[in-house]
């Protein structure tokens, strides 16, 4: 069993290089726009490359768990780990260990990976996993985020009731929006339009209602992407999110 983070870090790694295409890391680096050294090892090679390893990880406490992903994640020399290390966070076998303890945790990792590849998978599936379990710290822990000057932490604000569906909270979603409404960033502006596309696939009047509310307030990049399914006789076509591109800040 692995229960080290030396032993976790090399058997990682070791699979990882083994799984590379090195051909493919300069476009990935270019599409990421980092300078961060990248392997380049697909998203389909990445999870085979979890499933053979994290099986052997003994996650212990929650507290051990922790540490195997922070020291990971601390650790990284290629853009691989980081992601490795989110994927951890979110393994099956740790779903008891996560809690609000875990809350410094993705918030260390939201605030050092500064860009959406790790922000996005932590913000809407770690983030609102908290959610449900302790809705009462978490809005008020959100509402804080929104309204940080860290923008990634307001944008995990912003998206953390992605998968909620009739589960959201719209006094949280407004709340953690509002702050950013006079933002010109990219990544603020894109954010409230995507959560705000993603609750009309439940309630569309109501983000009709919303973006009518706020038109005068919502960055026009908000609002074409709050309505986009949106049309006359309800939703129309599946959400497709393509991955956001800008200059880099990793």
């Amino acid at each position: 069993m692995i229960r080290t983070v030396s032993a976790l870090r090399r058997a990682l790694l070791s699979e990882l290089r083994a799984a590379a295409d090195p051909r493919r890391a300069p476009e990935m680096q270019r599409y990421l726009k980092t300078s961060m050294p990248i392997l380049g090892v697909t998203t389909p090679e990445r999870n085979a490359v979890y499933r053979r390893v994290f099986p052997h990880v003994d996650l212990g406490s929650a507290a051990a768990w922790r540490g195997l992903c922070l020291g990971v994640f601390r650790g990284a020399v290629f853009r691989e780990e980081w992601w490795a290390a989110a994927a951890l966070a979110g393994e099956k076998r740790a779903a008891p260990h996560r809690d609000l303890a875990a809350l410094p945790m993705y918030e260390e990792m939201i605030v050092t990976s500064a860009w959406w590849d790790v922000v996005d998978d932590i913000a809407t599936h770690r983030l609102p996993e908290l959610l449900r379990l302790h809705p009462e710290a978490m809005k008020r822990t959100m509402r804080a985020w929104s309204r940080d000057r860290n923008l990634w932490k307001r944008r995990s604000a912003i998206l953390c009731q992605i998968p909620l569906k009739s589960g959201t909270d719209l006094g949280l979603l407004y709340a953690a929006i509002e702050p950013s409404l006079p933002s010109k960033e990219f990544f603020l502006q894109k954010a409230i339009g995507w959560a705000l596309r993603q609750y009309a696939w439940t309630d569309p009047d109501e983000i009709v209602r919303y973006v009518r509310a706020q038109r005068d307030r919502l960055p026009p990049l908000s609002r074409r992407e709050a309505l986009k399914n949106v049309g006359p006789t309800g939703l129309r076509g599946p959400v497709r999110r393509a991955p956001e591109r800008r200059a880099s800040r990793a």
